[in-house]
């Protein structure tokens, strides 16, 4: 009777909003027409009428687009100088938090990578959608999407956790955004069906596996989306009135804690969207360097790195300043004391210019967040060192 009534409420909704959603429709499009491309950023960022208005960013992504240019050629980079007090530097990190940490950092140009469990597989949760906007963007510059291809979003297409998307769309029945606008969302607010709606609209699972395999970027596992992934690690069947409320959470705790542990255990041992730190570290040094996309889908991408909102005490509060930090944060399932898959992975850019790829990844512990992010802090810390050590010999 529920679902009926919720049904029938939604479809009430549409019906009446129908014409006005129309006319915000062709009013978008007549205005990408008249006024082009440069436009598009401009054009996402209106904010309709409901809730998603808060999550989408403004301005900023067309002037990456006009001026982008691959940001460090591998030429200009100067690797003359040893890692080896970074290493030791790292390692003392790793061995001094109180859980299972990997860390890489890798000069983009250089040939060097240092850190802790380089290539143990770690899951990546949200740090994944790195790899779907990734394949987006690789469609855009091979002219398969563009930017401000409208996208619907339904009831249907609704996953869980965190999903600023949803409150708009069960209060409208439908949404639709620009391709950008997604990203945006996805990257720099974790919205996860953003993400699960661009990951089906280039192409699947499969899609982003090829893409990640053609830019040789190894290490890294690409896992079946957001629904069936999370559904997996809890034990439970995807139901989509899982994605409504806290229908999720509430249906995993009527599991026996002895079958949750044993499949939480499980999904570490072998996650289905394992990766590595190195793997992540080497594709996010060859991003900077300008050598997965092209130099205006590069610009968006960095753009829209540069102001994520999700982990601002993580990596980004370690950096001095005059540095930029380009990243993106994922977090997963906890059980108990029990913290799984607490990451953030991104680019760091000194003031000369110089960009490092870097990775830090908690596998499994119980310290409390703050620990956690004081030890990933520390990471940027110590890259930021070794730079300005480097830069002074």
């Amino acid at each position: 009777m529920t679902k009926r009534l919720l049904r029938s409420q939604l479809v009430s909704q549409r019906s009446l909003q129908e014409p006005r959603r129309r006319a915000r429709k062709a009013w978008r499009f007549s205005a990408l027409a008249i006024l082009g491309v440069g436009a598009l950023a401009a054009a996402a960022t209106i904010k309709p009428p409901g809730k998603i208005g808060r999550v989408i960013l403004s301005g900023g992504v067309h002037q990456a687009q006009a001026q982008a240019q691959p940001p460090v050629p591998a030429f200009q980079a100067d690797c003359s100088l040893s890692p080896e007090p970074l290493q030791r530097a790292l390692t003392d990190i790793a061995q001094g938090f109180d859980g299972e940490v990997g860390i890489a950092v890798t000069k983009a140009g250089c040939d060097w990578t240092v850190g802790a469990r380089l290539n143990e597989l770690f899951p990546q949760q949200s740090v994944s959608k790195l790899w779907v906007s990734l394949s987006v963007l690789d469609a855009v510059d091979h002219g398969r999407m563009r930017l401000d291809q409208v996208v619907s979003i339904g009831p249907n297409d609704l996953t869980l956790f965190n999903q600023p998307l949803r409150a708009e769309v069960l209060e409208q029945g439908r949404v639709d955004r620009p391709v950008l606008a997604l990203m945006m969302a996805a990257l720099s607010h974790s919205d996860n069906t953003a993400n699960d709606r661009l990951l089906w609209t280039v192409g699947g699972p499969d899609t982003v596996r090829g893409v990640l395999k053609a830019k040789d970027i190894a290490g890294i596992r690409f896992g079946p989306g957001e629904r069936l992934l999370q559904s997996h690690i809890a034990g439970l069947t995807w139901r989509q009135d899982y994605s409504l409320g806290r229908n999720f959470e509430q249906a995993r705790l009527l599991l026996p804690m002895g079958l949750r542990q044993n499949l939480l255990d499980n999904y570490i041992a072998d996650p289905l969207d394992g990766a590595t730190p190195a793997g992540i570290a080497h594709g996010l040094a060859n991003l900077a360097a300008g050598r997965l996309l092209s130099p205006e889908s590069t610009g968006v991408m960095m753009d829209i790195l540069s102001r994520t909102h999700s982990g601002p005490m993580r990596l980004k509060a370690g950096a001095p300043q005059g540095w930029k930090v380009f990243h993106k944060t994922g977090t997963g399932q906890e059980l108990g004391k029990l913290a799984t898959g607490y990451n953030d992975v991104g680019l760091l850019q000194a003031p000369d210019g110089s960009y490092y790829g870097l990775a830090v990844m908690i596998r499994r512990t119980t310290q409390p967040i703050p620990a956690r992010m004081e030890m990933m802090q520390s990471v940027s810390r110590a890259v930021a060192q070794f730079h300005e050590a480097s830069a002074t010999k």
